[in-house]
């Protein structure tokens, strides 16, 4: 057996299918498909079914195609193929089979586990051209897979997160309701009429009015989290398109909808120098925003920040000089800042400022997830002392001139 050459530059996990494995028992036919065809493809050959299925064993990720003679003793190139393309989806099966076999070799195309037929013997120019179509045709069939994949495992970090958001209202909503329970006092019956009349202690006026709104708007916040996400899931069910959403609405109904701690709403303010329309899921966006804000105003409260400011921005900026100006959303805090240790790192993997309160730093990775399957990007800034400022870059084709 020939093993195919590796590609330089490319790890095992990241190199993609490349490898032209030929299957006939004729060691001479082997030899002459190596040497006419190993100028421009890698090739491997086997000499039976078997020798082959014990390749791709070994290495099935790196070949693409699967060339096979039809009659071979033991198992037919048909039989082959049928059972590499279950066991291996990317691989592209062609079969290489005389005008005799020709029948045969139809039904199998007609299956779906052939791709095309080589009729022997075997012409270069039409060999090269069905080996290039199949060449690429495996590599896109592996590329639709990796990326299948990457949208499962985005999918269970996006639910993942959505539970983790929605858990934090729903804890604080079950506190104030045990210490409600726990403020009530139960007079006797004889001092009313209808029965026992319960009665909440307060520690100060006013004390339970606060713990039920508070209550109230985290359960709202919640209740947003999950509608929004179960109409993506509808509009998805009925193949719907995404609505389209202006940044300005999206700030809105972050400025509405936020749980708010008392005495903490009058610190977001909304500046729209330039409005846009947003690409992608209005769910994913305003999770992200959302995310944004809870991480600014944690950070502020930490510190004990004086007069506490948040500030939500829509404007056009270039991500770096030269290029484009795009759309953005800026969400700029005046906190503590961040160490620049962690700043370095932000973006990459998952860092906290917030270790010790239960902080896991995948709330930055999560929007630079967002933003990254949106073609856009995150930017971080912050001085200590002086404050935050995270800029979401999205894209647009006609975003204006380069900044000079």
């Amino acid at each position: 057996m020939t093993h195919a050459p590796k590609p330089a530059n490319l790890s095992p996990g990241t190199r993609p299918p490349h490898t032209i494995l030929l299957v006939d028992d004729e060691a001479q036919a082997c030899k002459w498909f190596s040497r006419l065809y190993g100028d421009e493809f890698a090739i491997a050959t086997a000499g039976s079914g078997e020798e082959a299925l014990d390749f791709m064993s070994a290495q099935g990720r790196q070949v693409a195609v699967l060339v096979s003679d039809y009659r071979m003793p033991g198992m037919t190139g048909v039989q082959l193929l049928r059972r590499v393309s279950d066991a291996h989806p990317h691989v592209v099966g062609l079969l290489a089979s005389a005008y005799a076999d020709k029948d045969v070799a139809l039904q199998a195309v007609n299956e779906g586990k052939v791709h095309a037929i080589l009729e022997k013997p075997l012409s270069e120019a039409g060999t090269r051209a069905a080996l290039r179509e199949a060449l690429a045709l495996s590599v896109r069939k592996a590329s639709d897979k990796v990326l299948l994949e990457q949208r499962a495992t985005s999918q269970r970090e996006i639910l993942g997160f959505l539970a983790h958001e929605v858990t934090t209202p729903l804890v604080t909503v079950r506190a104030y309701l045990q210490a409600l329970r726990d403020r009530v006092e139960t007079a006797g019956e004889e001092e009313a009429e209808g029965g026992a009349v319960a009665v909440l202690s307060q520690n100060r006026p006013g004390e339970v009015i606060q713990m039920l709104e508070a209550a109230q708007r985290r359960a709202g916040y919640a209740q947003s989290l999950v509608s929004t996400f179960v109409q993506t899931a509808r509009d998805s069910a009925a193949k719907l398109g995404p609505v389209t959403l202006q940044a300005s609405d999206l700030l809105q109904a972050v400025s509405e909808e936020y749980p708010f701690e008392e005495g903490q709403a009058h610190c977001l303010q909304c500046e729209v120098e330039q409005d846009f329309s947003l690409p992608g899921r209005r769910d994913l966006l305003y999770l992200v925003v959302c995310t944004l804000i809870k991480n600014a105003l944690l950070a502020m409260d930490a510190a004990g920040t004086e007069d506490p400011a948040i500030v939500m921005r829509l404007d056009r900026s270039s991500p770096a000089p030269g290029l484009a100006r795009l759309p953005v959303l800026q969400v700029i805090d005046n906190g503590p800042g961040i160490e620049p240790d962690i700043l370095a790192r932000l973006t990459r993997e998952p860092v906290t400022t917030r270790q010790r309160t239960g902080g896991t730093g995948m709330g930055v990775l999560f929007c630079q997830r967002v933003m990254s399957s949106l073609g856009g990007s995150v930017d971080v800034r912050s001085t200590l002392g002086q404050g935050t400022a995270v800029t979401l870059y999205f894209p647009q084709a006609d975003a204006g001139p380069p900044d000079t």
